[in-house]
C-alpha cells in the first residue's frame, strides 16, 4: 500500500509501449518516473509529454541486460513490469521469444528490484494463465494450465514473483489483464483489422470463425486499476487481482466495427474456420473482477464500450481524421 500524498519514484519496464506509456502519463503526477524500454515496439513519441520538464527520463535498454536494469532500478520505490512479447502469435514462429521476453525478463526485473533495494513490484500478467476454460475464472481458479507460450511465460512470472515475495520480502502485486485496447496500441485484433483494411480495403479476413469472445479492457481502466492496486492492496504475499470487465465481446463484433470505421464501409468480412484464431488461442474466456470490486474498484467501461471506444481511437490513428 502506498501512503496517499507521498511522492513515489517509479521505474516502468516497458514504459514506452502501449500500456506502459499510458501508465507513465499518470505516474508523473505522483513523482519522478524512469522509463526502461528497448524500443522494439515502444515509441518515444508515446511518452513525449511525460519527458517534458524532466518529469520522466528514458533509459533505452534491454530487460535481458541485468546490470543495466539493476542500475536503472536503484533509488526507486516501485517497479512496474510491463515488458513482454507484445503479440502472442509471434511465439509460434520463434519459440524462445516468450521465454526470453517473458520469463527471463521478468526474473531480471525481479532481481534488479532486489539488488536495487526496491520494495514494491507490480507485474502485468494475463487472463491467459487460466488456460482454455470457458467459465468465469476467479483468482484461485487455476485448475487448467496455459495453452500458449505467452500464457506459460506469464504463469512462470507469477510463480517467480511469489517466490521473491516469500524469500526476500518483496511487496508484490499481480494484475491479470483482460485484452487491453485503446490508443497507441501496438498489437491486437483492432489494430490488425484496421491495418488489413488499409492493405486491401475491399475485404477483411478474420482468423477463426468470429465467435471467439473475450473481455476487453480499455487502457484507461487498466491504468486506473494498476494504480488502485498499488494504493489499496495490502496483506497478501503476493496480492493477485483480475483486472477486466465482467462481460465479453466477440471477434465478429470487432470486425464489424472496424469495417464501419474504415473508409470503405462496404468491405466484406471473410471468416476462417474453427474456434481458434491460431494454435494456443483461447476461443472464449471470462474473468471475474469480484475481488477488486470488493476493495472498491470497478472498471468504467464494459467490454463492448471499451471496444467501441478503442475502434474509434485506433481507426483515427490508422485511417486518419
Amino acid at each position: 500500500m502506498i501512503q496517499q500524498g507521498v511522492a513515489i519514484r517509479s521505474l516502468v519496464v516497458g514504459g514506452a509501449g502501449f500500456i506502459g506509456s499510458h501508465l507513465v502519463d499518470r505516474l508523473v503526477e505522483r513523482g519522478p518516473v524512469t522509463v526502461f524500454d528497448n524500443m522494439s515496439v515502444g515509441k518515444e513519441a508515446f511518452i513525449a509529454a511525460a519527458l517534458v520538464g524532466s518529469r520522466a527520463k528514458l533509459v533505452v535498454g534491454d530487460a535481458l541486460d541485468l546490470p543495466a536494469l539493476t542500475a536503472a532500478a536503484k533509488d526507486h520505490d516501485v517497479v512496474f513490469h510491463l515488458a513482454a512479447n507484445p503479440e502472442a502469435r509471434w511465439g509460434l514462429e520463434r519459440t524462445r521469444l516468450d521465454l526470453e521476453q517473458g520469463t527471463v525478463a521478468t526474473y531480471n526485473a525481479l532481481e534488479a528490484a532486489r539488488l536495487g533495494g526496491v520494495k514494491r513490484f507490480v507485474f502485468a500478467s494475463s487472463g491467459t494463465v487460466y488456460g482454455n476454460v470457458d467459465t468465469a475464472c476467479g483468482e484461485n481458479d487455476l485448475g487448467h494450465l496455459p495453452i500458449s507460450l505467452y500464457g506459460a511465460s506469464k504463469f512462470a512470472g507469477e510463480a517467480m514473483l511469489s517466490a521473491f515475495a516469500e524469500c526476500f520480502g518483496l511487496e508484490g502485486y499481480i494484475c491479470r489483464f483482460g485484452n487491453v485496447v485503446g490508443p497507441r496500441g501496438t498489437h491486437g485484433a483492432i489494430l490488425d483489422f484496421c491495418k488489413k483494411l488499409v492493405a486491401h480495403p475491399e475485404y477483411l479476413d478474420v482468423l477463426g470463425d468470429g465467435r471467439q469472445a473475450k473481455p476487453y479492457l480499455h487502457v484507461s481502466d487498466c491504468v486506473a486499476g494498476l494504480l488502485f492496486v498499488l494504493d489499496r492492496a495490502t496483506g497478501e504475499k503476493p496480492a493477485i487481482y483480475n483486472l477486466a470487465p465482467p462481460d465479453t465481446t466477440s471477434v465478429r463484433r470487432i470486425a464489424e466495427l472496424c469495417v464501419a470505421a474504415s473508409p470503405n464501409k462496404g468491405a466484406r468480412i471473410e471468416y476462417g474456420s474453427g474456434a481458434q484464431g491460431w494454435p494456443g488461442d483461447v476461443p472464449r474466456s471470462l474473468i471475474k473482477p469480484d475481488k477488486l470490486a470488493a476493495l472498491g474498484f470497478r472498471v468504467r467501461h464494459t467490454s463492448d464500450a471499451a471496444v467501441a471506444m478503442a475502434v474509434t481511437e485506433v481507426a483515427r490513428e490508422v485511417f486518419g481524421a
